[in-house]
């Protein structure tokens, strides 16, 4: 019973995630290249969006931790890492230089696909490809030993 309730928990998480995405144009490229344009035609929109997504978090946050534990969960998963290496940084890069080409980042990505276009299906063929390669690149960063390591 409590998995069921965990599932249909998720789902709605996910359909008002995704519902809130369309509602604030983020799954619109051309909305979203417009906001990273900060030279050229800059479209500020999205900002507020983000502020008010950082707003909501700023405010439960602290709310949340207060409980013993979560409601459909037997603790609180936070991660354990919190130095930043070049892992983090890799990932970065690449999610910005493909959230800036394609106009798309993995979310607001898989809310399009209620669309069903042949540029949305290309974009999640080249999402696909573009995750198992940094896989693989990030596979052979990992085996590489660290140069502060050698130093």
């Amino acid at each position: 019973m409590i998995q069921t309730l965990r599932l249909v928990a998720a789902l709605f998480a996910g359909m008002m995630f995704g519902l809130g995405l369309s509602v604030a144009q983020m799954i619109d490229p051309a909305k979203v290249i417009g906001f990273l344009n900060i030279f050229g035609a800059w479209d500020p929109s999205l900002a507020f969006v983000m502020g008010g997504g950082l707003a909501v978090n700023l405010i439960l946050t602290p709310l949340i931790f207060k409980q013993a534990r979560p409601w459909l969960a037997d603790y609180f998963r936070l991660p354990a890492k919190t130095e930043i290496d070049r892992r983090i940084v890799l990932g970065g890069i690449i999610f910005g230089a493909g959230w800036g080409l394609a106009g798309y980042c993995p979310g607001p990505m898989i809310t399009s696909l209620s669309f069903a276009n042949s540029s949305i299906i290309t974009i999640i063929l080249a999402y696909l490809v573009g995750t198992w390669i940094t896989q693989q690149a990030l596979a052979w960063i990992d085996q590489r030993p660290s140069r502060l390591a050698r130093a």
